[in-house]
């Protein structure tokens, strides 16, 4: 059957239409996607803007109309961080549902995490043993461990590349002082978190998900997207720490010049870069593998799960 997942996220409305069975890989059909910025349209208070609410209302309808196009039989819509910490969230909620006839599910930091945490699983196998899987998104970062498809520990901070960016880093370059104030932040929110992962044992296989780990790694020399996606694609913390104070001295016009970063993520790069360099740090990763799965197939492999379940 054709599936669309519908991703209201912090960056962009992400439609993504699969081809999915039970028992089979999805397999990616159409990929529609609007750039909306969530995190940077909050007024003062932490409400999402009118005109913020207004574009969505726009693009989650434009989404239903491509899908409808593509043949998907049913659409599977879900929000993230930028809606579900809004102040005025449930409002945006009815608004979406009342203009478009849309439901949104909206998940919590930790569904983000195990449902990425599956689709890691599903990509790596059982064969990679402990996983540790790490996500930097536009509003959050996501982090699960575990050795089975359901992580042992799964957490999800506020500390994702847009977020930080809108609210650390103002200047083009950013200044020095900046940068410094939020690698201070960044490593104290996630130094919090290590003792529950330390615990359980040190990983076998550790994955980094999301588009801010894929632009990090093809910086610093690995494989293009066009190369396909079973091309292994990895990045060391050595490599990550270099590039961190390059990142930094850049403008973002200089940052779109880069390989494989788009125009719509060049901002926000440093900040991304300062999470992931903290991440692997703090949890003693010298080397992740890039993931081509994330949140969205998750979604779409949980959907599958229930549907097997219900056949039984």
């Amino acid at each position: 059957m054709r599936l669309g997942v519908l991703d209201v996220g912090s960056n962009t409305v992400h439609l993504l239409v699969m081809d999915a069975h039970p028992g089979a890989r999805p397999l990616p059909a159409y990929s529609h996607k609007a750039e909306l910025r969530l995190a940077e349209l909050l007024d003062e208070d932490g409400a999402i803007r009118e005109d913020g609410v207004r574009r969505l209302v726009a693009q989650v309808a434009e989404a239903l109309v491509v899908a409808e196009d593509k043949g998907v039989e049913d659409v599977l819509p879900f929000a993230t961080s930028a809606v579900r910490e809004a102040a005025n969230g449930e409002q945006v909620l009815a608004r979406v549902a009342a203009e478009t006839g849309v439901n949104l599910t909206v998940l919590s930091g930790e569904d983000e995490a195990r449902l990425t945490f599956l689709a890691a699983r599903r990509w790596f196998g059982w064969s990679s043993g402990r996983l540790l899987m790490l996500d930097i998104g536009g509003g959050s970062l996501e982090v699960a461990y575990g050795m089975d498809e359901d992580p042992d520990a799964a957490v999800s901070l506020p500390l994702g590349a847009g977020r930080l960016t809108s609210g650390w880093l103002p200047g083009d370059p950013p200044t020095a002082d900046d940068v410094r104030g939020l690698r201070k932040h960044v490593r104290a929110e996630i130094a919090r978190t290590v003792a529950e992962f330390s615990r359980l044992g040190a990983p076998d296989h550790v994955v980094g998900t999301s588009k801010t780990f894929k632009q990090l790694a093809r910086i610093a020399g690995a494989a293009r997207s066009a190369d396909g996606l079973y091309v292994q694609r990895t990045l060391t913390r050595r490599t990550l720490e270099e590039w961190v104070p390059r990142l930094a001295a850049m403008t973002e016009g200089a940052r779109r010049e880069l390989p494989g970063v788009s125009e719509g993520r060049a901002r926000q790069l440093l900040a991304g870069a300062l999470v992931a360099d903290a991440a692997m740090d703090l949890f003693g990763v010298t080397e992740l593998e890039v993931c081509p799965w994330a949140l969205r197939e998750g979604v779409i492999l949980r959907r599958l799960d229930l549907m097997t379940s219900d056949r039984g």
